[in-house]
């Protein structure tokens, strides 16, 4: 039977419930995380539900940093997820896991005072692509008899693959250009090595209106030239599709520390993910 574990004052400020599992006698990998408020509320909160990066081979729902205590003292549910990973299932299967986890959130989370009609979903870096895409392809979604309208947003963190084919050719022409080493295992393998799988697997292919698509908040460090290119590229698209989207990039930060500061107090990036969340649950700063 899982514990109800109370983490230490002052520290977190919460509590969180560990590794429920998402699929009945499932994979290892296929649980999550549900931090809630230390003080009950009479009304149902709003819920963000995060994925980790790592490259789809690595990380865990563990890593999430100051993002619970922060988004919990906001009255927020905060949910993290696991996901089983490269190369041991492929990409459509792990994208799958991420929405399996996100449909048992729909299903369950209201026993934890959670509101399944609003839904935030957010990720760092292989994250990010998987939120955004989970986020734009409903097929996903559909599967797991959650539709768009349980979506209010979603916040990708410092992806670089939402544009999968412009990715690649970024990467093999640099290659050409230097002469240097392409990885074994790059975004062209890890991402089915065919085209067709490259443009069904980018965010950008599915942005269109009339989707119910939520707002977006692209976060980015605009000092690496992929994750930035790769932000505006997500954010040209949604403007064309009359989808609300913000796209911040914060120059005194770097690909990890981007996401590690989210939650601290005078954090920029933080200050935008509150005023987005606050715009679309309706509270008052």
């Amino acid at each position: 039977m899982l514990s109800l574990l109370f983490l230490p004052e002052p520290a977190l400020a919460q509590k969180l419930k560990p590794d429920i599992p998402y699929v009945e006698s499932g994979h290892d990998r296929q649980i999550l995380d549900v931090y809630t408020p230390s003080k009950s509320s009479k009304k149902r909160l709003p819920v963000m539900f995060w994925i980790h990066g790592g490259g789809w081979q690595a990380g865990d729902k563990s890593e999430v940093g100051l993002k619970p205590k922060a988004l919990t003292e906001r009255g927020f549910i905060f949910v993290s997820t696991n996901y089983r990973l490269l190369p041991g299932v492929t990409m459509d299967v792990l994208i799958g896991d991420v929405a399996k986890a996100l449909g048992w959130v729909y299903a369950n989370i209201g026993r934890f005072g959670g509101d399944p009609e609003q839904i935030f979903v957010g990720g760092h870096s292989a994250g990010a692509q998987l939120a955004a895409l989970v986020c734009t392809d409903d097929s996903y979604l559909e599967k797991e008899n959650v539709s768009f309208e349980a979506l209010k947003g979603c916040v990708p963190v410092d992806g670089d693959t939402y544009d999968i084919p412009k990715i690649i050719t970024t990467a093999e022409l640099r290659q050409q250009l230097y002469e240097g080493r392409l990885p074994r295992f790059g975004h062209r393998q890890k991402f089915g090595n065919d085209p067709k799988k490259h443009v069904n697997f980018s965010s950008v292919t599915h942005v269109a209106k009339g989707k119910g698509i939520p707002p977006f908040l692209i976060l980015y460090f605009p000092g690496n030239p992929n994750t930035r290119a790769q932000a505006r590229c997500l954010q040209e698209a949604l403007k064309k599709s009359g989808i609300p989207v913000e796209a911040y990039g914060n120059g005194d930060s770097n690909h990890s520390r981007l996401n590690n500061d989210l939650g601290k107090p005078d954090d920029p990036a933080t200050d935008k993910l509150c005023q987005f969340l606050d715009r679309l649950t309706g509270k008052k700063r």
